[in-house]
């Protein structure tokens, strides 16, 4: 294993230098309790310097026209005051912030399917979920939150109700002067409407790139370059960086055929296909000068507890992949 892994950072770092500083982030997923400094210092100790806190507001079903949040019942992390908490942690130890409000759907549906069935719903959840995201851009303009994303994975509601965006957005602005993006999801990013008053264009970026069970990093690089080329279309007709608000692989065979299915399966660990897929994504992608960088998915606040050689999971925590970050992190700030 220690063979493989040297050979493995020295392979990603070949051609790192001399690149402007990128978003070396990590999503950080929302505690059930409060968390203290001790909680950070493994973000630190990844050379992370961003993290994504992520606040939720939950949804009954795909055509409940209410969001819910910033209540007593939600994990702590998950609250305005959780969140402000984190960013401030986050920020004493010089790890700056994007702040990402996201929707929970119950049963864990799909966000990118919530469609209502009325005018009258499409009214209700618009004006709820207005003020769902103006609470947390009101929290990103008082904490000086240097990135605010405006929502995830909602493809249908974007796509349907474009003129309500046009309209968030410039709600956003007159109360949140930090830069702006959307996290879209990795086969929608482009039928986005707005993107031009936008900061960042942001992909979720869990693309096919192959469907083998161990791909090496050549092969997984292969996979990238339909992709990469429909990215650079858009970002060279959009003229903003492309951010990818969420990437990663878990740690199992066939880990690039489909990287978003985060189905609860045992077995089939697979550390060096998670390592190789991440270092092809930071060789295709960290050294292009209009790339902005991206937050690692998913960073756990009680990181003795999480990953390690049994887990099949997106986290690199206690993972050869870890040690991945740590070295490429450090290396592209």
């Amino acid at each position: 294993m220690k063979k493989f892994l040297i050979l493995l950072l020295s392979t990603v770092f070949a051609n790192c230098t001399g690149q402007r500083p990128k978003i070396n982030g990590v999503s950080f997923v929302a505690s059930p309790q409060q968390i203290t400094s001790a909680e950070i210092d493994p973000v630190t100790n990844v050379n992370a310097n961003w993290a994504a806190v992520m606040p939720f507001g939950f949804i009954k079903n795909l055509e409940t026209p209410t969001v819910v949040f910033n209540t007593e019942r939600q994990w702590w992390g998950e609250r305005r005051d959780g969140a402000k908490r984190t960013i401030e942690l986050l920020n004493d130890k010089k790890i700056k912030v994007m702040l990402k409000p996201q929707i929970w759907v119950w049963k864990g549906e799909f966000t990118g399917n919530i469609e209502m069935k009325s005018e009258k719903d499409w009214q209700a959840l618009e004006a709820s979920y207005e003020g769902f995201i103006l609470l947390y851009a009101k929290l990103g303009e008082e904490m000086k939150v240097p990135v605010l994303c405006i929502g995830t994975e909602l493809h249908t509601f974007v796509q349907k109700r474009p003129e309500f965006w046009v309209q968030l957005i410039a709600k956003v602005k007159s109360v949140y002067k930090g830069k702006l993006t959307y996290a879209e999801n990795w086969d929608q990013y482009y039928k986005v409407p707005f993107w031009k008053q936008l900061d960042y264009i942001g992909i979720d970026a869990y693309f096919p790139v192959s469907e083998k069970r161990t791909p090496t990093i050549e092969e997984f690089k292969k996979g990238w370059q339909n992709h990469k080329k429909d990215i650079i279309a858009l970002q060279s007709k959009i003229e903003i960086p492309v951010l990818f608000t969420e990437y990663g692989y878990r740690s199992v065979n066939y880990t690039g055929k489909e990287p978003w299915d985060s189905a609860h399966i045992d077995g089939n660990i697979n550390m060096e296909a998670q390592s190789n897929a991440l270092t092809a994504l930071y060789q295709e992608f960290w050294n292009e000068p209009w790339f902005a960088g991206g937050f690692l998915w998913k960073w756990y606040h009680n990181h003795n507890e999480e990953g390690g050689e049994k887990n099949n999971r997106f986290t690199v925590q206690n993972k050869p992949s870890e040690k991945l970050i740590q070295k490429f992190y450090s290396d592209s700030k």
